[in-house]
Formats: structure tokens, sequence, C-alpha cells
């Protein structure tokens, strides 16, 4: 009984010493996303990415990073359950019913939930998605338009080069 009770209280440890970042990271991790991929949805590098996946493995005393994802799944659910007041619930969706023409009720359609009007309808990301974001960090708007500016200048260097290759085709 003791050495289920010893148990119980170094999964507490591990528990409470996962910082809020490490565990954003090992939720992904979840989902069986690669380092890139963590750091693309958490906006961060990906060396960040790896320093946190490395030091929650410390922490949860993981030999690699699949034994990390098991023993933090394992720990999910039993510490990170939410707890909720019944009273401030919100009420269930209503269904909105319609006459048609011939008189008779059809059958009630439900509401579109706000989250599935953010998902995309096809299920698969552009890479561009964040490009007409109005936030960006100054760095990244700096690259932004660093590249338009090499971009529209080898635009123009090439309609100068077809230019004059077409002069020197006509004039001899």
């Amino acid at each position: 009984m003791s050495d289920s009770g010893s148990h119980r209280s170094e999964d507490d440890g591990r528990w409470a010493r996962l910082t809020v970042k490490q565990r954003a990271c090992l939720d992904l991790l979840l989902e069986r996303q690669t380092s890139k991929q963590i750091a693309r949805r958490l906006d961060i590098s990906k060396q960040a990415v790896d320093l946190r996946l490395t030091t929650a493995r410390d922490v949860l005393g993981a030999a690699n990073r699949d034994e990390a994802a098991i023993i933090y799944a394992r720990l999910k659910q039993t510490y990170d359950r939410i707890l909720y007041d019944p009273i401030i619930l919100p009420q269930p969706r209503q269904l909105l019913p319609f006459a048609s023409s011939n008189g008779e009720l059809p059958a009630p359609v439900p509401l579109p939930d706000s989250r599935s009007m953010t998902d995309s309808p096809t299920g698969s990301s552009s890479p561009f998605r964040d490009f007409r974001r109005h936030d960006h960090a100054r760095v990244r708007r700096v690259w932004i338009m660093a590249t338009m500016l090499v971009g529209m200048a080898l635009l123009i260097l090439t309609g100068l080069a077809i230019a004059q290759a077409l002069t020197r085709l006509i004039s001899g």
C-alpha cells in the first residue's frame, strides 16, 4: 500500500514540475506532431520546442520522446481533469423548426458550432495561412518586405533582359 502511495506522490511531483509551455509541447507531441510542426503551431523556434521536450523528458524520467508521450498521456488522464460548476454551464443549443410550403414541420436542423466554421473545409491548411495577418513580429515583417522587394527587383530585371534581347533581335 505504501508503494502505490509513493508512486502517486512521485506522479504528483512530476506533474507539478511540468511547466505550462512544456505541457503545450507535450500535448502536440501526443497528436504525433514533429518538432517543426509544434514550433509552427506555437509560433516559437524548433530549438525552443526541442529544449522544452528534452526538459520535460528529464522531468518525466523518460528515455526518449515516445516514452515521454506515454508517461505524459497517463499523467494527463489523472491530473488534467476539468473541474466545472454546473451552474455556469451554457444552455444546450435549441433547434429551430420551420414550416414548409405544405404546412408540415421538417426535422429540426442543429445550429452550426462556431468551432466548425473556423476549421478549413478541406482539412488541409495552406502554407500561407498566416501571411495576411496584421500582427506579425517586426522581424517577420522585415523579412516579408525584403522578400517582396527582391521579388520585384527580379521581375524588373527579367523584364529588362527580355526587352534587351528583343531589341537586339529586331535590330539586327
